[in-house]
């Protein structure tokens, strides 16, 4: 079987939203913000942090995406949590996954999130 890896994952938020999504993203979340290549469109914003590379696309009609959704693996999920807390970020623990502790939260345009840690 060919080797598979998730590459990016993109969310989606509302046009002109740039500012919004570096402010969670990088601010609230911790990742870097990255140029996008000249050969892709120059609207949106690219973040990466380690192996996780996050593209935020605008889109005119847009509607949070509250059920699918990225489970992004963290090595620390309460100081997560405890940055989240500090930017009044609700977030709920759900420890019905095997193997993990998680929550889900959303992001500042509704988009569903999810974070794991294996234990």
């Amino acid at each position: 079987m060919t080797f598979m890896r998730l590459h990016h994952a993109t969310f989606t938020m509302p046009v002109g939203a740039e500012d919004e999504a570096r402010a969670f993203y990088a601010g609230v979340l911790g990742l870097t913000p990255v140029p996008k290549p000249a050969t892709m469109r120059q609207v949106g914003c690219w973040f990466r942090t380690g192996g996780l590379e996050v593209h935020g696309l605008p889109e005119d009609d847009f509607r949070p995406n509250r059920v699918s959704h990225p489970a992004i693996l963290v090595n620390d999920l309460d100081a997560l949590a405890a940055r989240l807390d500090a930017h009044g970020i609700p977030y709920v623990m759900n420890g019905d996954y095997p193997g993990h502790c998680r929550f889900h939260t959303h992001d500042c345009f509704g988009n569903q999130l999810e974070f794991l840690q294996e234990i």
